[in-house]
Formats: C-alpha cells, structure tokens, sequence
C-alpha cells in the first residue's frame, strides 16, 4: 500500500506542477474574467488547468472518480479513489496579478484524504505529502513550528472580516486579540505557511471540499491539524481550521468563549 501511495503522490506532484505551467502562460496578461451563478470569478485559466488535470486523471487512472471546482464530479459517486481538484484557488488574486494563487490536487479514498499536492506557480514552491510519507517542500521534508503560544504565533487568514455571517465573529476577534501577528497570506498559501513552519494557525469561515482536500494531508503529514471550528478532524464541514497542533487547544477555547 505505501508503495501505492507513493506512486499516487508522485502523479499528483507531477500533474500540480504542469498544470500550473498552464496558469503561468495568463497570470499577469490581463485575462478576461467571467461571472459564475454565485458570482465568483472564473478565468481560461481555471478551465484550462481543470481540464487538463482532468485528462491526465482518466487516462491513468480510469476507474477514480474526479471532483472539480468548475466541471462538478465525473465518475462513479460510489468510487473508492476520488480526486478533488481546485485548478487554481485565488482566482481573484490571480486575476489582479498577486502570486499567492494555488494548484490544489487532492485524493480522497473512501472520503478521506489521503494525498495532496498544492503548487504555487509564481511563487515557485510545491508542497505536497502522502498518508505516511510525510510532507515534502521542494523536494525537502518539512515540518510544522514548534511554537506553542499564540502570542508568539504569526496567523493568517483569507479574509479579514465577514466572519459575522458565518456566526464566528466573536471568535475571531478573540484570536485575532490573542495572537502575536496576524496576516492575510492566505487561500491555500497560508495552510501552507503552517505545514512549512513559518506560521502557526491558519483559518477560513467557510470553505469548500476542494479547498480543503489537498490541505489535510499535508498538514497532517508536517506534524499539524487540520480541522473544523470545533477541533473536528474533517474537510467535509465547509469550514478550515489548520495549526501546527500546539496552538490548537488554546484556539478551540478562544472560539468556544473560553479563557484562561
């Protein structure tokens, strides 16, 4: 089976980062931008890197299921193996010509995450890890932090506010107050500062499956968590909590309105 895995993680590695050779070829050229029916931004280039990572997936392995940001899921529902495929998340910071956008390629067996692989194209940094491999950075292990206080941690966030709509206001404010730093290098950026050690908790109101499925496994294999608001274990909650594990107990007080 680790074999297996191994050979799962190198075709997710390898695909990540030639489809955002692909992204690379419209970031910064001005790129038209469309409208989706929930009014997210949708570029040639999210339909692009998709569609190949799609074409690559059927071809060698025909008998997986496959889930899309932009195309929704082919394939039997009832299929062991299922990739899940964010072709680029950040698409608006994309569009505005930022480089903190991902190539997310996750794969779930039985529903559960098992590799994932996240390239940054303009950043020039892929991390991706496998169920018992440990998690890689440019072809090095990493690690989580071993900071243990979230006054000495850097936080990161997608977003700054709206987290009222979400019902985790308070809670946010709370860890905002607590926390030493606190940025917004985010989308799957910021998951991956906490798998690589450079931050400590990483956190999102709301997020889709294919946002997170590539990000717990990575996280989870460089020593971390990645969770839901509760402290649950899962990606399928629409919501994303990562940390490098010794923070974690004091953020799930914070957001449950507890202090010390």
């Amino acid at each position: 089976m680790a074999e297996n895995i191994r050979e799962l993680l190198d075709f997710a590695h390898t695909i990540a980062w030639q489809a955002g050779k692909i992204t690379l070829r419209h970031f910064q050229s001005g790129v038209a931008v469309d409208r989706k029916a929930d009014e997210s931004p949708v570029t040639v280039a999210d339909r692009e890197s998709e569609s190949f990572l799609r074409a690559q997936i059927a071809a060698r392995y025909p008998d997986h299921a496959i889930l899309g940001e932009e195309e929704g899921l082919s394939g039997g529902a009832d299929a062991e193996y299922r990739w899940v495929l964010d072709p680029i998340d950040g698409t608006k910071t994309f569009v505005r010509g930022v480089p903190l956008y991902g190539v997310m390629v996750g794969l779930l067996r039985d529903g559960e995450p098992l590799v994932g692989a996240v390239n940054m194209p303009a950043l020039g940094e892929v991390v991706y890890a496998g169920a018992g491999l440990g998690c890689w950075w440019n072809g090095r292990q990493c690690r989580v932090s071993q900071v243990s206080s979230l006054r000495e941690s850097l936080a990161v966030a997608t977003v700054a506010s709206g987290y009222e709509r979400h019902g985790k206001g308070d809670a946010f404010g709370r860890i905002l107050a607590a926390a030493g730093m606190f940025r917004t290098w985010a989308d799957c950026y910021g998951y991956l500062l906490v798998a690589t050690g450079r931050a400590e908790l990483a956190l999102d109101p709301a997020m889709n499956i294919w946002d997170a499925a590539a990000l717990a496994p990575i996280l989870q294999e460089a020593g971390g968590t990645y969770t839901d608001w509760k402290g649950t274990p899962t990606i399928h909650n629409d919501e994303g909590l990562g940390s490098n594990g010794l923070v974690l107990d004091e953020v799930l007080q914070l957001i449950r309105g507890m202090h010390d």
